[in-house]
């Protein structure tokens, strides 16, 4: 590839993510203005792209936000504690590094080869919201992404018996944030390519990044094998979440089939009983269409 096309490719690449970050926030109404967003930023790909797209967004939105970067420093071994500082310092952004040694506390609770995750992740979110709290933020921005929340979809289907997913805007569990998700609609594969674009100084997790045992992992590789297999289905799969049918599933909390009575009128969206779902043909299916290779 030239360095022309090249160079084409990745404004292209960048457009793409600003259109689907800010389609996200204007979706879900998840930054107003006068709002302070705390960008959570863990030295990965994920937290490095939604301060990245979140500073170019508003240096060209309509509204006045502010943003502060903060990186939860736990005292994993071998942790680079300057790389955080150095790259925010260069951005000229407002940062705030927090040191908490919730490392060692995991790893004396959590049994050798059982998983951290869910103790981490409460230690983690308790810090983070006394912190925000401390900066005056209203808003926590998270950097989990599309691959993210079909993940955990599958997760609680298969493992917690729960229709139940990841939001992209939900209040924190004390009731006193909003937590946004900006990176929604944004495929983990083109996160890759842009975090590769703009060099990030990746810092790896020991923690859960380390675990490659973990059902999340697993399904995360099922998702992948999927999106090369069938393309197009991992973004069906998002829209379902966003188009849910309640009278169609099985929830009696959702739907009162208890009481659900005949009308003698009729209705179009009513289930057409003895008829099957119409679905596309194995012509249509989503990675069955036939494209013509380009060479050269």
């Amino acid at each position: 590839m030239t360095p022309e096309k090249r160079a084409f490719e990745n404004h292209k690449l960048e457009k793409r993510l600003c259109r689907l970050v800010g389609q996200a926030i204007n979706d879900y109404q998840m930054i107003n203005a006068g709002d302070r967003v705390m960008v959570c930023l863990s030295g990965g790909k994920d937290s490095y792209t939604l301060l990245d797209i979140l500073m170019k967004l508003r240096q060209r939105a309509p509204i006045d936000f502010e943003l502060v970067a903060v990186n939860l420093d736990q005292k994993q071994p071998g942790f680079p504690a300057h790389v955080l500082p150095e790259y925010l310092s260069e951005l000229g952004i407002p940062f705030h590094i927090e040191t908490q040694d919730t490392y060692s506390v995991v790893k004396k609770v959590i049994p050798e080869g059982k998983t951290l995750c869910s103790l981490c992740s409460r230690l983690r979110r308790g810090i983070l919201y006394k912190v925000a709290r401390e900066l005056g933020c209203n808003k926590i921005a998270l950097g989990h992404h599309r691959d993210d929340m079909l993940q955990t979809l599958l997760l609680n289907m298969f493992f917690g018996a729960k229709l139940k997913g990841m939001p992209a805007k939900l209040v924190s569990d004390n009731g006193e944030f909003m937590v946004i998700r900006p990176l929604a609609y944004v495929a983990e594969k083109e996160i890759i390519r842009w975090a590769q674009v703009q060099a990030y100084p990746i810092i790896p997790c020991t923690l859960c990044g380390s675990q490659d045992n973990l059902q999340r992992v697993q399904v995360g590789n099922m998702l992948r094998d999927w999106d090369k297999k069938f393309p197009g289905r991992l973004d069906n799969m998002l829209k379902a979440l966003q188009n849910v049918v309640p009278s169609h599933l099985m929830d009696r909390q959702l739907f009162p089939f208890q009481t659900l009575q005949t009308t003698g009128v009729a209705d179009a969206n009513g289930d057409t009983a003895f008829d099957e779902e119409p679905l596309p043909t194995s012509q249509t299916l989503p990675g069955s269409v036939m494209v013509p290779l380009s060479i050269g």
